[in-house]
């Protein structure tokens, strides 16, 4: 290594390079900085790629906190920038979702009430900073068939348009549709917006023959839900406008 030049992956032994540490003993075997490392894939000029991921787990404190942190902050640690920042934020979202089929397959799941409901989509949308807008559809046995994000911020009528959302609905050839969204503020219970969409949305499917069976709208996860058995969802931590006698 030439005297004023930064330590890179390639200086370390190949047996002790992540990639190579990965292949030999499985991803479980590697510490979160070179997981992270292996993400990143490189560095850059002055900064090495295991630097990167170190500086990442100084700066927000855990793996849970990065994958919260924005685009835009994961991008102002030295190194990262935009490209990478996405690559991280891809990798975390499919890992949340590998984590929604795994324990609630859709194909074996049947909605049966809103507690089903919110226990389907929990891990999907809590904790998040926005709002996001989901629509699940069914067959004619009421089972799951796929869980679109049809969008994400705060709910209006823009945002949230029939078009939209049936066209999904349509080409999953859905007999039946449940919508549901996440309140970041934590309070499940429903602003008159989301009301009103929600009829909206009730109306056209008649329309269209498809039918808008509830709205179901997640708050964050009690204090009591997180050491429920599978961290199953509570009463307080959601909200079923059909349960309300609001639609």
């Amino acid at each position: 290594m030439k005297k004023g030049s930064s330590f890179t992956v390639l200086d370390m032994p190949r047996t002790e390079r992540p990639r190579e540490r990965l292949l030999r003993f499985g991803p479980e075997a590697l510490s979160a900085q070179e997981l992270l490392a292996i993400v990143i894939s490189r560095g850059v000029s002055g900064v090495s790629v295991m630097t990167i991921a170190q500086e990442l787990l100084l700066r927000f404190g855990s793996i849970k906190a990065i994958s919260e942190a924005t685009i835009e902050e994961l991008s102002e640690i030295k190194g990262m920038g935009v490209a990478k920042a996405i690559q991280l934020k891809a990798c975390f979202e499919l890992g949340k979702r590998q984590a929604i089929e795994t324990e609630y397959p859709y194909g074996d799941f049947d909605i049966k009430n809103p507690l089903a409901v919110a226990n389907l989509i929990k891990n999907t949308v809590k904790d998040r900073q926005k709002e996001h807008f989901l629509l699940i559809t069914l067959n004619t046995r009421n089972r799951v068939t796929g869980i679109i994000n049809i969008s994400v911020g705060t709910l209006n009528a823009s945002l949230v348009h029939p078009r939209e959302v049936f066209k999904e609905a349509i080409s999953r050839c859905a007999s039946s549709v449940i919508i549901a969204h996440n309140h970041p503020s934590g309070d499940p219970n429903p602003s008159e917006e989301d009301i009103n969409i929600t009829r909206r949305l009730i109306d056209a499917g008649r329309i269209l023959g498809i039918e808008v069976l509830d709205h179901v709208i997640i708050g964050r996860l009690s204090a009591k839900s997180a050491v429920t058995k599978k961290n199953a969802a509570r009463p307080e931590d959601y909200c079923s406008l059909k349960e309300r006698g609001l639609i």
